[in-house]
């Protein structure tokens, strides 16, 4: 008799490469309507499952966990980050969590450098302008924006996504900095020609641009309060492509409209998809949809590590990109 296939809830409508390959391999609960579940429906939704797949815009927090029932063993994120997932509730239930490593790296570097470019070009600005009608043609003193050849970019993480942002920025002349939890190895640093501070605040008061690519942790919430966020220079720029938890969003509001901070370029929010109100009047800030990963192959790429935690997990081996309590 054949083995019956594994029943996998999915929260979002996913590619449809994906949805396709996971109704072929498992007894896949789609969501077509893309809308996003509440907890009852997620409940609902998983009754009888085995497998539940979330993602970003899910909190499945140990109320949820909770009520999951006896059947699901195992919570396979979308994505890399899983400071949605309570991971010690889903470690007390003896629920498995894996997520979606390695391969969003090169999309959300390049989407770094996209709003680090940006911002300090003023693009988003002119593109509204242009859009507007009200553009009356080129001056001399028009619009100016910032350089970045010859400027110290201050990485602030420096894991896959931090040093695919050091690599890259290198091509344009910019010098790289970084803060991290733990020292690269000195060929690592060599290679990317990366200076080490130990010190954030004191990084902080010598950049001219600072790129967050640090996960979001009890740690790193509000790393960058309204107390770090003076300390950096009035021609500085914020770029953040990581999560908006860890900008304290009202103070850098603040700020960037008292011209403290030159400008920023946001794809995260602190409560995402409400955006802090203040941010939204202002020209000198850059905001996307948060579209780091946003590329067919990086979403692709993703189901695929998806699909693979779960037939590992299925079949009884340790997936590979399980999450640990940390």
């Amino acid at each position: 008799m054949p083995q019956r296939k594994p029943v996998v809830t999915v929260t979002r409508t996913l590619p449809d490469v994906v949805e396709t390959r996971m109704m072929e391999l498992f007894e896949a609960r789609l969501n077509a309507s893309d809308v996003p579940m509440t907890s009852d429906e997620i409940i609902a939704a998983v009754e009888g499952a085995n497998v539940l797949v979330p993602t970003v815009t899910d909190k499945i927090d140990s109320g949820l966990i909770d009520r999951l029932p006896d059947s699901v063993k195992l919570i396979a994120n979308f994505g890399v980050g899983v400071n949605h997932i309570d991971l010690e509730a889903a470690n007390a239930r003896k629920i498995a969590v894996t997520n979606t490593p390695g391969v969003l790296t090169d999309d959300t570097a390049d989407m770094t450098v996209c709003l680090l470019l940006a911002a300090s070009r003023r693009l988003a600005e002119g593109d509204r302008l242009v859009r507007s009608g009200k553009w009356e043609g080129w001056s001399p003193t028009f619009m100016i924006g910032h350089r970045i050849s010859g400027k110290r970019l201050g990485v602030i993480g420096m894991g896959r996504i931090g040093q695919a942002v050091a690599r890259r920025v290198k091509g344009f002349g910019m010098t790289v900095h970084y803060h991290n939890r733990r020292r690269l190895h000195e060929d690592v640093e060599t290679k990317l020609e990366a200076t080490y501070w130990e010190n954030l605040d004191q990084m902080l008061a010598h950049m001219d641009f600072v790129s967050i690519n640090c996960p979001h942790t009890k740690e790193t919430h509000h790393l960058l309060n309204e107390e770090r966020l003076n300390l950096l220079k009035p021609h500085a720029f914020v770029i953040n492509t990581a999560r908006g938890e860890i900008i304290e969003e009202g103070a850098l509001a603040r700020l960037l409209a008292e011209n403290k901070i030159a400008g920023a370029g946001l794809d995260v929010y602190e409560r995402e998809p409400e955006i802090e109100p203040a941010l939204l009047g202002l020209d000198n800030v850059v905001l996307a949809p948060h579209l780091g990963s946003a590329t067919h192959e990086g979403r692709v790429a993703m189901g695929e590590k998806v699909i693979v935690n779960i037939r590992s997990f299925v079949d009884q081996h340790n997936p590979r990109d399980r999450v640990y309590q940390i």
